[in-house]
């Protein structure tokens, strides 16, 4: 199919960086973007939104009993107390895999997403591929990110909303007591939030 360089899309360099990079030199240029607050945004995703505060959560739901059921049930209360609310949060849940079941959370109709615990959605996560397998053949799916489950474990999926968005719980590793909450956060990977990872094991 031959390309479409019409597409005003068609005239953006093909590396995603430089895409960005361009993008951002364009937008500054014609005054619709003031680079301090650009530098702003940039430096909160990176740092201060990501999936490091949805591990620090797991981390403390792992090891703190009257925290977890909290967070099982309403999480919301406690999460504006640790400022991991607002936009893209307004209403989380929270659950919990068990070596009954295996949780995976998609979203079907676009890409909604828990950004104050995760950050920025990865682009497999939006992709129509996962939005649509996961729902169908989780057990595949899982089974691409390297995630081989027991026979007799459930795979539940989750469809997040704009209403509603869900976090993954991925069952504590074995080994792994002893270990404070930072070294516990250190296990969480942004997948196992999600469910299409598991929890690292710790290094001994």
């Amino acid at each position: 199919m031959p390309h479409d360089y019409s597409h005003p899309h068609s005239h953006l360099p093909s590396d995603p960086a430089l895409r960005v990079k361009a993008l951002e030199t364009l937008l500054v240029r014609k005054g619709l973007v003031d680079p301090a607050a650009l530098d702003e945004i940039i430096e909160t995703y990176a740092h201060k939104v990501g999936p490091q505060n949805g591990a620090r959560v797991v981390a403390k739901i792992w090891s703190d009993p009257a925290f977890r059921e909290a967070m099982l049930s309403d999480p919301m209360p406690l999460l504006r107390e640790m400022d991991l609310y607002g936009r893209q949060g307004e209403h989380m849940v929270f659950v919990e895999n068990t070596p009954e079941v295996h949780n995976i959370v998609v979203c079907t109709l676009c890409s909604c997403y828990p950004w104050p615990l995760l950050g920025i959605p990865p682009g497999w996560y939006k992709s129509d591929a996962y939005r649509a397998r996961a729902v169908r053949e989780p057990r595949s799916v899982l089974a691409e990110f390297g995630v081989t489950l027991p026979e007799g474990q459930a795979v539940r999926v989750w469809d997040s909303t704009a209403e509603t968005r869900y976090l993954v719980v991925p069952q504590r590793p074995f080994d792994s007591e002893g270990l404070s909450e930072d070294e516990l956060a250190a296990l969480v990977s942004r997948n196992s939030m999600i469910g299409t990872g598991l929890a690292l094991e710790p290094k001994r």
